[in-house]
């Protein structure tokens, strides 16, 4: 403990190491530059060893036996921090206590399966499990104007506005034409969900040429994965990375993830390799592709007859057309 207290009064605030607090998000730089900040903002080196130091001494074993309110003890398997063993010593001992381990090595609880602390501590209170949602495999599509604050100040607002009714206009019709479903709206992004990554790139290639007239120049970005039915909305993970697929596109560009790349195999559309890219927010490095050359009319016209099928939970859950 004297090693750990020195460490913290010489590294506090600097660059907090995570593999032994949150092992799982260790490698990413972004999480360890949050957490440090936090930790600079939060209390200075030596009021924070004061505070561990402090934590030392207090010792509750001889109150736990007293204890007479309904009682949840939550214990990762593979914390660090704490091990395994303590979280059922305390268990033990207090009468009644409902012990649950979760299989996770991270200390911090809202890192990692934060989800399923809170699922427990909610059956909990309740004595009722969560529901489970509804999930749906969808294809994610994002697309935004490139340097549209710069055409916004040129144009003045009444002219912006009614160029940005077009350029949504026109994107809804290619929405409907290739049977993607408008999730929502910022500013001038669209964030749509399809049922077949085939037609979210014939749609944004699409998107991408017809706006062209109107002066405009889109970035689009395609990822597909298992997402999140919250009424009318979709989210997850797999939104996450559809976003910042789009954010890493240049003026023009079409990117899609090694997912979408190699489910769309032998439908006639070739990509790029543009090479790994480490995505905002998300672990590791990211095999991206751009669409390349032009597509084939007959693919494209199938795929807007309604040519592949769609899967009907989508079409159930999203309302596709």
């Amino acid at each position: 403990m004297h090693t750990i207290l020195e460490r913290m009064e010489r590294d506090w605030g600097k660059d907090f190491n995570l593999e032994l607090w949150a092992p799982s998000i260790a490698k990413n730089e972004e999480a360890r530059r949050a957490v440090t900040t936090y930790l600079r903002l939060a209390a200075s080196p030596g009021a924070a060893a004061a505070v561990m130091r402090l934590t030392t001494q207090i010792d509750v074993r001889h109150v736990l036996p007293v204890v007479r309110v309904p009682t949840l003890v939550v214990h990762r398997t593979g914390d660090r921090v704490t091990r395994l063993e303590q979280g059922r010593y305390l268990a033990e001992r207090i009468a009644g206590a409902k012990f649950v381990e979760l299989a996770s090595d991270d200390h911090m609880p809202w890192v990692g399966d934060g989800e399923a602390i809170i699922d427990e501590i909610e059956e909990f209170l309740t004595g009722v499990r969560p529901a489970e949602t509804d999930r749906v495999l969808a294809t994610i599509l994002f697309t935004d104007i490139v340097g549209s604050t710069e055409r916004a100040i040129a144009l003045g607002d009444r002219r912006w506005r009614e160029l940005l009714e077009q350029y949504f206009s026109l994107m809804r019709r290619e929405l409907v034409r290739f049977r993607g479903r408008e999730i929502d709206t910022a500013g001038d992004g669209l964030f749509a969900a399809f049922d077949g990554p085939a037609r979210a790139i014939r749609c944004a290639c699409r998107i991408r040429d017809e706006v062209r007239p109107l002066g405009l120049e889109v970035r689009s970005g395609l990822h597909a994965g298992e997402c999140e039915v919250i009424g009318e909305k979709i989210s997850g993970i797999a939104v996450h990375i559809g976003a910042r697929v789009a954010a890493a596109a240049a003026p023009g560009e079409v990117f899609v993830s090694n997912t979408v790349r190699d489910l769309v195999a032998g439908s006639g559309i070739n990509f790029k390799d543009r090479g790994p890219h480490t995505l905002k927010g998300l672990p590791g490095e990211w095999p991206l592709f751009v669409v390349a050359g032009p597509l084939d009319r007959a693919a494209t016209q199938l795929a807007v007859s309604g040519g592949g099928g769609a899967d009907p939970q989508f079409r159930s859950l999203l309302g596709a057309r």
